[in-house]
């Protein structure tokens, strides 16, 4: 007569299958975690609701005042802050789309289309990461320049189309979730290579695609040292361009008007986040598993 194997002598672990709880310790962590990661925005609104004299004195305040609505109504009228929230939106959504995009045709070649020299080209690709970006701002000036584009949108995207950290991210990505078998099923049903591309590539990657743009629409949005270079808080300001000339005065500058205005330019973020953050996180989750 067969013996029946327990599940130990079977080689399984009695715990398996078991959903486990977080104890009291993870609670505590979590929410320190929290607390800390909150704290610099909280201060920052309550920088924001007080004067620029009570903001730089010691102690620093802690709780919000009453200065909040007067703030925002001169950070908003001093710089333009209107015009330079929407060159903002323009800029990011601008170069995220074209990052996402050409990454990952870039990425697909890299991964799945055999060609001489590919893996010289991605290691080209990938060693352009260590250049600093101070090095190609002489250039990049004498372009726009000669172009004509000196305080223009198109000097601050143009140079953002794609990067190579977007080509490499999607390249890795679509390695491993992207079988050939897929790809090779699709050029025997007679599909061109836009096609696969498009009902093929694109759906796969998704999650990658949501990532990689919510990573570069945040970068792009923050971006600060290019285009105070190629732009001028007077003529087509993104907001960081138009924080540089907040809070100026006679003789100093109004630090709770500056913190009003990083108020301003980070509560879209915090709105898109709040908005897209749950799609984004599925898609990692979706792109982290393997079958």
């Amino acid at each position: 007569m067969a013996r029946t194997l327990t599940p130990r002598r079977a080689g399984f672990r009695p715990s398996a299958g078991r959903q486990h709880h977080a104890g009291p310790l993870t609670y505590v962590l979590l929410t320190v975690a929290a607390v800390v990661s909150l704290f610099p925005l909280y201060w920052n609104v309550v920088a924001a609701s007080h004067t620029g004299e009570r903001v730089v004195e010691a102690p620093a305040p802690l709780l919000p005042g009453n200065q909040l609505l007067d703030n925002l109504e001169f950070a908003w009228n001093q710089v333009d802050m209107g015009e330079a929230l929407v060159n903002t939106t323009v800029v990011a959504s601008l170069v995220a789309l074209s990052t996402v995009l050409f990454s990952t045709l870039a990425g697909f070649a890299f991964a799945k289309l055999p060609f001489r020299g590919r893996g010289m080209l991605l290691s080209l690709v990938v060693a352009t990461m260590t250049v600093p970006p101070q090095l190609s701002v002489i250039p990049l000036y004498q372009i726009i320049t000669d172009l004509g584009w000196f305080d223009q949108l198109q000097s601050v995207v143009l140079p953002s189309l794609v990067a190579a950290f977007g080509v490499f991210f999607m390249r890795q990505f679509l390695v491993e979730a992207l079988p050939m078998e897929l790809v090779e099923a699709a050029r025997m049903d007679g599909a061109h290579s836009l096609r696969i591309i498009w009902h093929v590539v694109f759906p796969v990657a998704r999650p990658a695609m949501a990532v990689l743009g919510m990573l570069v629409f945040v970068q792009a949005w923050n971006d600060f040292f290019w285009p105070f270079i190629a732009l001028t808080p007077d003529g087509n300001p993104t907001l960081q361009v138009a924080l540089a000339g907040l809070g100026a005065g006679n003789h100093s500058v109004d630090q709770a008007v500056v913190l009003t205005g990083a108020l301003i330019s980070t509560v879209p973020l915090l709105l898109v986040f709040a908005l897209l953050g749950k799609h984004i996180v599925g898609g990692i989750t979706a792109g982290a598993v393997k079958s």
